[in-house]
């Protein structure tokens, strides 16, 4: 069932023109709205991505349906979509969720850390998981990150620490798939985290296991739980163009690690240790 909107705090930077909203269960969802400038089809990437992520075990915010409804709009008329000079109502419904981290005056999110901190980051080597990922999915848009600073415990498994320390959290899926084009036009440098440090550490394809893996053996049921989890009110008749792009992800995951090495080729430079 979704969550209902309840308290709209700000809008959120980015083209999708997300807004930061409470919902009824005390959480805080960063929601992308159905008729968003970008197209429908993102929060239809959104969910399948977090889908894979969640299998893949990358860190990522959780994901909820955010019901919108024409009270809420009424009374939060700053809820719209900017579009030149026009301002247009965002449309009742359902609408996709990204779990922010804890109450936002009580946590500092940040999307730019120093490379001091950078290096510190618990879960650094998942940015390779990353590229792994978006490779596969033909992410058409850089990689995007948040970083925020907590106990350990709470957001990793396996009796992490309890110390406090910083945790990257891998948002923005919604040009998995080249946007709303649903195609994968293979760019070498489509998808990149545009920190060079996180890549660092790569000597050879070895060092992007065990997402490679994963990737290049991905169950096809899983692609199906994916597939389940997008609201009908999303797809809108467009069921068969969806099966059949999640039809050829599956037949590319084998090509994953020549891309991976197409992208090392494009840029040898973003890869120091690569050899």
């Amino acid at each position: 069932m979704p969550l209902n909107a309840r308290r709209h705090l700000r809008k959120m930077r980015g083209g999708a023109q997300s807004h930061l909203i409470e919902v009824d269960d005390g959480g805080f969802y960063v929601v992308k709205f159905r008729n968003n400038p970008q197209h429908h089809r993102v929060l239809i990437n959104e969910a399948i991505g977090q889908v894979f992520l969640r299998y893949l075990q990358i860190s990522a915010p959780q994901m909820a349906v955010i019901s919108v409804s024409p009270e809420f709009l009424r009374d939060n008329p700053e809820v719209s979509i900017q579009l030149g000079s026009r301002s247009v109502p965002v449309e009742p419904g359902w609408h996709f969720g990204s779990l922010y981290p804890n109450h936002p005056d009580q946590l500092a999110v940040y999307d730019f850390i120093p490379d001091a901190l950078l290096c510190q980051v618990t879960n650094l080597r998942q940015f390779l998981g990353m590229l792994v990922y978006d490779k596969w999915t033909g992410n058409a848009d850089g990689r995007q990150a948040i970083f925020f600073r907590s106990r350990l415990k709470q957001w990793t498994s396996g009796g992490a620490s309890t110390r406090p320390g910083f945790l990257a959290w891998m948002i923005d899926q919604g040009f998995l798939f080249n946007g709303p084009h649903w195609d994968f036009p293979d760019s070498p440098l489509q998808g990149l985290y545009h920190r060079p440090l996180v890549y660092e550490p790569v000597a050879s394809l070895k060092d992007f296991e065990p997402w490679l893996d994963l990737v290049v053996n991905f169950p096809a049921d899983v692609v199906d739980e994916a597939f389940r989890q997008v609201p009908l009110q999303w797809l809108d008749g467009e069921e068969d163009a969806l099966e059949q792009l999640l039809d050829k992800l599956l037949l590319r995951a084998r090509r994953v690690p020549d891309l991976l090495e197409d992208c090392h080729r494009a840029k040898p430079s973003l890869f120091p240790n690569w050899r």
